[in-house]
């Protein structure tokens, strides 16, 4: 027949194997949250069958045996519900993020701006508008030439500003 426990002393000792049983719980999962979480279940199951601990055992292999017994429990029922079902919320289809697009837009449109005069309005002339080489040529009264080599300076000195292509 087991006697009854002292609740005070049954107290201090199952709080002073609490680092113990962390340990040993830290051994058994790889995760720190699910093995501090196994501790609490262990330390609940406790609470509530400390009817069946007989006084003048050994309480430390009592808490073990519970712990290992709901590891044991955790692992098997994992086994049985896998994660990662048909369902699950992780498969299903993503949508990329727009602002970085936006920010893109924003950073080479900010490089644009700080081009020098000449380069910006042969760019936005031929890159941005459609225009061709030979009606920028005559637009600009230059050479075909000469607006090739603005519209290269032009993308190198974008390119540089913000580290992408153009």
């Amino acid at each position: 027949m087991a006697s009854r426990v002292d609740e005070a002393s049954f107290e201090g000792k199952v709080i002073a194997l609490i680092p113990a049983l962390r340990g040993y719980s830290r051994s058994l999962h790889g995760n720190a949250a699910d093995a501090d979480d196994l501790v609490q279940e262990t330390l609940l199951r406790a609470i509530r069958h400390v009817d069946t601990f007989q006084q003048g055992t050994n309480l430390r292999a009592w808490l073990f045996t519970i712990l290992r017994n709901r590891f044991y429990t955790s692992v098997m029922k994992s086994q049985r519900e896998p994660v990662g079902l048909e369902s699950c919320v992780s498969e299903l289809a993503t949508v990329n993020a727009t602002q970085d697009l936006h920010m893109e837009v924003r950073e080479v449109e900010r490089a644009v701006i700080a081009l020098p005069r000449h380069y910006r309005e042969t760019l936005t002339f031929v890159v941005i508008e459609g225009g061709s080489y030979d009606a920028a040529a005559k637009h600009f009264d230059c050479d075909i030439g000469t607006i090739k080599s603005r519209i290269n300076r032009s993308r190198k000195l974008i390119r540089q500003a913000t580290g992408g292509p153009i």
